[in-house]
């Protein structure tokens, strides 16, 4: 159970390593930061969080600029941040990015 999540570069076609990635939960008074990680070498921050979310807001934000930057390729976007709504406090939430220079998408994984 818990959140978890990965990147993949779509346009290398090989996991993002190395990507600092941060969830918060998202409250009234703003957002509360749970845990920071960085990227493995297969894209994961396992898990970002072990623990059952609570019912509520999450946002995921990748930091993206540095590792476009490492490559020498000029992106559009510096950070991609990923808002999604726990229901079910008892499933597992894997949140995935699909990254390239100049675009992404994700969807809920299992």
């Amino acid at each position: 159970m818990g959140i978890s999540t990965h990147i993949l570069d779509t346009t290398l076609g090989r996991p993002a390593r190395d990507v600092t990635v941060r969830l918060e939960q998202l409250l009234a008074s703003g957002a509360k930061e749970l845990v920071k990680g960085v990227t493995d070498a297969d894209g994961r921050v396992k898990p970002l969080l072990e623990a059952i979310p609570a019912a509520g807001t999450y946002r995921l934000h990748f930091e993206v600029a540095p590792y476009f930057a490492r490559l020498g390729v000029e992106a559009f976007y510096p950070s991609v941040v990923i808002d999604f709504v726990v229901k079910a406090a008892h499933e597992h939430y894997h949140v995935p990015l699909l990254l390239n220079p100049y675009g992404y998408s994700t969807y809920r994984g299992s």
